[in-house]
């Protein structure tokens, strides 16, 4: 026996095994379920995605918050629904043995608030197309089909940001209860129900349920796969924070073949102090603003390096010239701090354009934050910079006796947060890296910042767990735009994906450790 069972390990390792036993590895079963159970995941989506989930309305995220519970309590979980002012958490539990390892995973339930007149199909109302949406030659399709192309677009509001994940980790469940192949493990949730509004109130959830997440690691699920396909282990996101800005002119509209050349325009100071932002090349200049830096490690600069360059395609793709620094890498400049000038307001464009000077005009700043940096020192350094331009700077209008153009309100919103990044030495990251490469042929790429923001500080401050990013949308799902897709192949791609690393997150040995 022990010398067959040294064979049989010989033969799996050269990859010489029969189909029968490549049949058992986790993604191999999770992907045979899901092209046996195509319809019915897809018709889960489709419902889950039905349900409006701008998180400004509670009542109807109490009923995204509905749906989760039934559906997840089919698979095993019991759950409750948190809250601490704002809209609402679903916590859930599917346990293993006393002694088993304990998976903590996130996700988020909630979108970005839509324009329906915008959208090449309802935002609500899931649709089927035959690519992105935004490409000319791109079609509806039918949902009453006898296979589904792994290549065709789900397009619904928070098809790609963020439901996908809730969806494939329960089929993936499925997957393996099916075969009999669900490992021992704990498998707890937290489903933010406000993460596209900065989840505000997650500090207060954690206050009452930090206890209920103790876990041996935690996977957030959220955001894109890499621009070039290749699956990504993310350790890191930036932080962000929004700042609004209103600058003053004339206490009343003036018309501006009377008083232009001689009347502050609001617009033409906010332009002056947009610009003195940053350099030419898009670098922050403002003073004090990249002090607390962390540096890039040799390892993380190594890590992009080695990693398949995009900016060619992306270049291509969206039909630019170049980038603000030509030659660095897109992986390289989201590691950099940013200030996005994200909206302009100051008068009528187009037919509602009018020879007016307005009496104010306003700008919103989206803040990106990298390691070692936090929100209110920035804040500091922003209203700094603008005084040392003349400027009074307060939270409030100008005093009516007051010279308003030498007046700036700066508002930061509440909710901003700092970044989190992972340690590229951490131990999960190695033991990741291997479970996730039995996936396919193709190394997983370890990328130490993804551009996007998430709250992942407060989980880094309230809980002693290794926390990881699992993207599983394509790069092109429009997230946050008009047209928001999933591709069905990375749904597809996720439930195989949650399949590997349930099993491989848990204490059983595995049979076939590779292709």
């Amino acid at each position: 026996m022990r010398i067959a069972r040294n064979i049989l390990t010989a033969l799996v390792l050269l990859g010489l095994t029969s189909h029968a036993a490549l049949a058992e590895r986790p993604a191999d079963i999770a992907r045979q379920h899901h092209q046996a159970e195509a319809d019915r995941i897809i018709s889960d989506f489709r419902e889950f995605l039905s349900i409006p989930n701008v998180a400004s309305n509670v009542s109807d995220m109490m009923d995204n918050a509905a749906f989760i519970e039934a559906y997840i309590g089919r698979r095993g979980f019991t759950s409750k629904v948190v809250s601490a002012g704002g809209a609402p958490y679903v916590v859930a539990e599917r346990p293993g043995s006393d002694d088993a390892p304990t998976v903590l995973v996130y996700a988020h339930f909630d979108g970005q608030p839509v324009i329906p007149s915008q959208w090449s199909s309802p935002p609500f109302e899931p649709t089927l197309w035959t690519d992105n949406p935004l490409k000319a030659d791109a079609k509806i399709l039918s949902w009453d089909q006898e296979a589904f192309d792994p290549s065709w677009r789900v397009v619904a509001r928070s098809a790609g940001d963020d439901k996908a994940p809730v969806i494939a980790l329960m089929a993936a469940i499925d997957a393996l209860v099916a075969a009999d192949k669900m490992p021992d493990v704990t498998v707890k949730l937290i489903l933010d129900g406000e993460e596209e509004r900065g989840s505000p109130t997650l500090a207060g959830v954690l206050d009452q349920i930090a206890g209920d997440l103790v876990a041996d690691v935690m996977l957030f699920c959220d955001g894109p796969m890499h621009q070039s396909g290749r699956r990504q282990l993310v350790l890191g996101v930036r932080g962000s924070m929004t700042v609004d800005l209103t600058t003053f002119g004339p206490n009343r509209p003036l018309h501006s073949g009377h008083y232009g050349n001689w009347a502050p325009n609001p617009n033409e100071i906010l332009m002056r102090l947009l610009l003195s932002l940053k350099d030419d090349e898009g670098r922050v200049v403002v003073e004090g603003y990249s002090d607390d830096v962390r540096a890039v490690s040799a390892r993380e600069a190594t890590a992009v390096t080695v990693m398949p360059s995009v900016d060619a395609q992306m270049k291509h793709e969206l039909g630019l010239g170049n980038n603000e620094i030509p030659g660095e890498r897109l992986e390289a400049a989201i590691m950099r701090p940013a200030i996005v000038v994200r909206g302009i307001s100051g008068g009528g464009v187009g037919p509602e354009a009018r020879n007016i000077i307005e009496p104010t005009a306003q700008a919103s700043l989206n803040l990106r934050l990298v390691p070692g940096q936090k929100p209110e020192v920035l804040l500091a350094a922003l209203r700094a910079h603008f005084e040392k331009m003349g400027m009074t700077v307060s939270s409030e209008g100008p005093d009516t006796d007051g010279a308003r153009e030498r007046h700036l309100q700066m508002v930061p919103r509440p909710g901003g947060y700092r970044s989190f990044r992972t340690s590229i030495d951490a131990d999960v990251v190695g033991d990741l890296k291997v479970i996730l490469d039995r996936l396919g042929d193709q190394e997983t790429l370890i990328t130490p910042t993804m551009g996007g923001s998430l709250p992942i500080y407060l989980f880094e401050d309230n809980l002693d767990t290794p926390i990881v990013i699992l993207p599983v949308a394509n790069h092109d799902n429009n997230q946050h735009g008009r047209d928001e897709n999933l591709r069905l192949k990375n749904l597809f791609d996720a439930i195989e994906m949650y399949a590997e690393v349930l099993v491989g997150l848990s204490d059983e040995p595995q049979e076939n450790p590779g292709h």
